[in-house]
Order: C-alpha cells, then structure tokens, then sequence
C-alpha cells in the first residue's frame, strides 16, 4: 500500500546540506563573536544561512553561507537593528 512513498532525505537535493551548526562554525571563523540569531533564506535562488554574530566591539556581522556547500557567500556589517 506504501511501497511509492519516497523518503525525501534519501534525495541529494535534500541530503547535501550542511548543518546549522556547522554553518555556525564556518561563520565564527571569519567573523568572531557570540551568534545571536540563525536563519535560511534565499539569495538569488541559493539557499543561505544567514548567520548574525555581535563581535566584541558591539558590531553586528551577517554572514551569509550556502546550505549546500558551505562556501561563504558575503560578510556584511548591520546599522539598522532590523
């Protein structure tokens, strides 16, 4: 009865992906500091982390890391808090 039903996580698009911390871990090597919020959208149809870390000079960082290979794809300073 449920031999078509397929296990997404067996799919590659769906299994090569880096872990959120591991995207943690890619970013805070670039950009030290305390992570203060995680999250995936996408960049110009690339599916990103975008990680955003206080630095100790109370700077806010995003960087920007593709879930699927976990090259970093842009560092940028916040100014409005958002």
């Amino acid at each position: 009865m449920y031999g078509n039903v397929y296990n997404y996580a067996q799919l590659p698009m769906f299994r090569q992906r880096i872990t959120p911390q591991q995207a943690q871990e890619i970013a805070l090597r670039r950009v030290p500091g305390q992570i203060i919020h995680i999250d995936m959208d996408l960049e110009n149809g690339i599916l990103v982390y975008e990680v955003f870390i206080l630095t100790s000079q109370n700077r806010v960082f995003e960087v920007d890391v593709v879930a699927k290979t976990g090259k970093i794809l842009k560092i940028e300073e916040e100014n409005d808090f958002d």
